[in-house]
């Protein structure tokens, strides 16, 4: 038993690229940084594929299945089992297939694979519908995922997961032939197109149902919830081909064929809730509960065994209560009821507290409707995987395993499992999970390939141990190549063989995703293990889970935060094994990959599970990459900023003055010269200059006030009074006083600085600000209002010992209720900023919002725009594709007017979707005047 070392990365099979280039042109990605960072999921599995295909339609995909190729579809690359990585051919399925198409007032909801769940089901909450499936990587798992691994998750249990929730679906067959089994003659399209197929499963289906045996196996398995193998629970639900091949195909991991679109029926999305914490002396006293509170029909009950809440009691969000409980065996229920009817959840709260009157418990029973108190239940729930994972070893590999057995036999579960870690050496090992479910999630670290041998004896003995408890080996994470070997074992020889005939029959080349759901290699789940090299502190303990990509700008351009982070890696163990040519390729590609088109927007770090930041480690390598002089000129520049804004303002005006081939031209030439990292690209819908800032002291005054720099540099939209206008004029018609300070013209958030990775530059603007700002707020007594929300970001950072506040969320808060009412617009289309979502003022954003419109849009694919202080000015290709479907949403609703919170944002917006974007507050002021 050998872990397969890393070998260098060889050159693709130009006889397999060719064979794709005639199949379909121009979508093959081969270069080795496309390939490497693709090759790293969730999973801890490690395969580098020969080229990436970034397919764009279903018959782009029906066209590469028939050259008969091995292929493998990856979308979100958040499956944890190995399903989603290949030596072969990688077809990107995330990028092209997003369509979300709303049916029957939201009772039904058509998709594409690469739309993200959790944008499914903000298109279906105005309906009060959501879909059935949610798994804990709803922000980041694509529907791809969702049917090919029969998704479940906290509350679905198996009555609302994907195969029983999913109406039906268009497959694309590895031959090539597409099936849609809606259609209502799609049992005989099937029996016409695949007769051999269509023949086959009614032939299984009557094998199966033939069999007392395997009926009373198939019927306990699929009780519990079970992606181990295929779900021929599908031969007894199901009479006709279509609807059996369709609910195969759901958890068959790309195994079977594409999944090309679904129709799922909804649920409903239940507005209220109620949760709690029930914490026992014992995991078998609250396991003993479960009869008695699953009677009480709870939405979900979610277990913490007692290392858990160890690990628990470190989260700040967690309690007085559960941080003064001495654990010793302890374990606790998160427990929660959930109804859109606020008289129906009370009667729940009242059935439960009878039920908890009855219990020893060890800390005191309590349910809460307030918003913040159960998010930080849940945030503790969550956060189990986080906090362990975040704190392992440099160098380790974090594993999430999950299992499920019935819920009588859960508590001997628990015990097994923590005798193997114990005998296994397997420290601070979680367990927590789906206690109505039977089903459970540990927690492993290794350290491949050193401990392969104690991986491979606690996998060993951990199988058995769930197998003898009539348990499945995988509840919800997919069989993948982690369980692969086992599948046999669990279902016996019958079963398994029927599972192998409905693979032959659907896929007889055996091309689709080798090696995982089935594989006759008994060491198969031990090879192909992913090493993870120490690179840098920012990034290591980065776990590769991708929760970060969908919020990234840059993910379909260049890459994603994940990606910088493995290529980092890869590059590591390049130059480990000796590999200067490919470090040197790598190092090459990353230079525009990661780090030029890096938005450093610090959205990746509010979706990160392990809170990184990636757009730091783009920070540091921007400022290693600098020379002396660019640094001693950029902190020359902020010694002087007054002048240097004053000089960039009278280049915008000079620009607007002269035929816009001049400048256009000049640009061009000079970024040419100096690269297209240094020199803006001006273009003729940039604004003129703006206006100096200039001190306005006041004596006694309410807040002081610092306009943004913005406002020198670029002039307002469509010759508007512009946000430093309209919010001096909002503080003056609700009585309050702005005191602007003197030296305000040189005074700067120290985004430019920080964001390019001028540290002198940053450090000189902030001794000026903090020296000019200790004097302004009589010492931290004021608060300070920044009309940017990106400055409002800055500010907080350069001077965290005083009050700063947005402007948008003082408005909110001290002008607003002074405001005369409003004349509102008829609707209004909102673009929300990274920074100002950062920053916590969604409330107050849409509080201002709502006073100045009757509706209020947030358009569906709205994200960080990637204008980004000048990034969008030097590279305008970055602002275009992180705003190319927000801008389709906004053409689409058809509003009155459009506003952002930051003048760079409004520029970026504006240029994408061709209406003209301005500040929040200048409609205010606009409207109240």
């Amino acid at each position: 038993m050998t872990h397969r070392e890393p070998r260098r990365l060889n050159a693709p099979d130009a006889a397999v690229l060719a064979a794709v280039e005639t199949a379909v042109p121009g979508i093959t990605r081969a270069r080795a940084s496309d390939r490497v960072g693709m090759a790293h999921d969730a999973s801890h599995y490690l395969l580098t594929p020969q080229a990436v295909l970034v397919a764009e339609s279903a018959d782009q995909v029906a066209a590469l299945l028939r050259t008969g190729l091995p292929l493998t579809f990856r979308s979100g690359g958040t499956s944890l089992s190995g399903q989603a990585v290949s030596e072969h051919l990688l077809v990107d399925t995330r990028r092209h297939f997003r369509s979300i198409e709303v049916l029957d007032g939201g009772a039904r909801v058509r998709v594409q694979p690469g739309a993200v769940l959790r944008q499914v089901n903000a298109r279906l909450a105005p309906y009060g519908r959501k879909l059935g499936p949610d798994p804990a990587s709803e922000s980041a798992c694509t529907i791809g995922g969702v049917v090919a691994n029969n998704s479940s998750g906290m509350t679905c249990g198996t009555h609302a997961n994907t195969y029983r929730t999913l109406e039906s679906m268009t497959l694309v067959l590895p031959s090539g032939t597409v099936v849609d089994t809606g259609a209502p003659d799609a049992d005989e399209r099937l029996r016409a197109l695949e007769p051999e197929l269509a023949e086959g499963l009614e032939r299984l289906r009557d094998r199966v149902r033939g069999n007392p045996a395997s009926v009373r196996r198939v019927e306990a398995q699929f009780s519990l919830k079970n992606t181990m193998g295929y779900g021929l629970n599908s031969f007894l639900d199901h009479d006709g081909p279509a609807q059996i091949l369709a609910h195969l195909a759901i958890g068959s991991e790309g195994t079977l064929g594409f999944v090309a679109e679904a129709v799922f029926r909804t649920v409903p999305a239940h507005r209220l809730a109620t949760t709690g914490l029930l914490v026992f002396p014992s995991l078998r006293e609250a396991m003993a509960t479960m009869p008695e509170l699953v009677a009480a029909e709870p939405a979900a009950v979610e277990l913490l065994d007692a290392e858990s809440l160890r690990v628990a009691q470190t989260d700040p969000k967690a309690d007085d209560t559960l941080r003064a409980l001495t654990v010793a065996e302890h374990a606790a229920l998160l427990i929660e009821w959930q109804e859109s009817d606020a008289d129906l959840l009370a009667e729940r709260e009242h059935a439960a507290e009878r039920v908890f009157a009855g219990l020893r418990l060890s800390a005191p029973a309590r349910l809460s409707r307030e918003a913040g108190g159960r998010a930080a239940l849940w945030h503790i729930r969550k956060g189990l995987y986080a906090t362990v994972a975040g704190a392992r070893p440099s160098g380790t590999t974090a594993l999430l395993e999950d299992v499920a057995v019935p819920v009588p036999v859960l508590a001997d579960l628990c015990d097994d499992l923590t005798r193997l870690f114990a005998e296994h050496r397997y420290e601070r090992s979680v367990v927590f999970g789906h206690a109505k479910d039977g089903n459970l999630h540990f927690m492993l670290n290794e350290r491949f390939p050193a401990d392969l041998e104690r991986y491979a004896a606690f996998t060993e003995d951990m199988v058995e141990a769930v197998l003898a408890r009539g348990g499945t080996l995988k509840a919800e994470h997919g069989t993948g190549r982690v369980m692969a070997p086992f599948v046999r074992r669990q279902y016996g020889d019958e079963l398994y063989d029927v599972m192998c005939e409905v693979k032959r029959l659907c896929d007889p080349a055996g091309a689709l995703n080798p090696g995982v759901v089935l594989t006759e290699d008994p060491e198969a789940h031990l090879r192909d293990l992913k090493t993870v090299p120490s690179v840098e502190p920012e990034v290591d303990r980065c776990v590769e889970c991708g929760y970060c990509e969908p919020v990234c700008p840059s993910r379909d351009l260049t890459t994603t935060p994940r990606q910088r982070i493995v290529l980092r890696r890869e590059l590591a163990a390049a130059r480990a094994a000796g590999d200067e040519a490919l470090a040197r390729e790598l190092e090459d590609a990353y230079a525009y990959d990661a780090v030029d088109t890096c938005a450093v927007d610090g959205m990746c770090a509010t979706a990160c599970p392990v809170l990184i930041n990636t757009g730091d480690l783009t920070k540091r390598l921007r400022a290693e990459r600098h020379g002396r002089a660019a640094q001693r000129a950029w902190t020359s520049a902020a010694r002087h900023w007054d002048g240097v804004t004053r000089a960039m303002n009278l280049a915008l005006d000079t620009a607007a003055a002269v035929p816009p081939a001049l400048p256009e031209a000049a640009s061009r030439a000079a970024r040419a010269v100096a690269g297209q990292d240094a020199v803006p690209q001006w273009s003729r819908d940039l604004p003129r200059g703006g206006t100096r800032r200039r001190p306005s002291p006041v004596e006694g005054a309410d807040a002081v006030y610092l306009p943004s720099c913005l406002n020198t540099l670029f002039a307002p939209a469509d010759g508007g009074p512009g946000v430093m206008s309209a919010f001096q004029r909002l503080a003056a018609r609700a009585g309050l006083t702005l005191h602007v300070p003197e030296k305000i013209a040189s005074l700067c958030c120290g985004t430019p600085w920080s964001s390019k990775g001028f540290t002198g530059g940053q450090e000189s603007m902030a001794e000026r600000v903090r020296d000019v700002l200790e004097r302004a707020t009589d010492g931290g007594r004021l608060p300070v209002v920044s009309d940017a929300a990106s400055c409002t970001e800055g500010y907080a950072h350069l001077v965290p010992g005083l009050q700063v506040i947005d402007a948008v969320a003082y408005t909110a808060e001290r002008v607003l209720p002074r405001l005369p009412e409003a004349r509102r617009l008829p609707s209004l289309a909102l673009h929300p900023t990274c920074s100002s979502t950062r920053l916590g003022l969604d409330a107050a954003v849409a509080r201002v919002a709502e006073a100045v419109a009757e509706q209020v849009v947030i358009p569906d694919g709205w994200q960080c725009c990637a204008f980004a202080g000048d990034r969008g000015l030097l590279h305008p290709e970055l602002t275009a594709s992180a705003t190319r479907a927000e801008a389709a949403s906004v053409a689409e609703a058809g509003c009155s007017a459009h506003a952002s919170v930051n003048r760079t944002c409004e520029l970026g917006l504006t240029r994408a979707t061709g209406q003209s974007y301005r500040h929040l507050l200048e409609l205010l002021d606009e409207a109240t005047a």
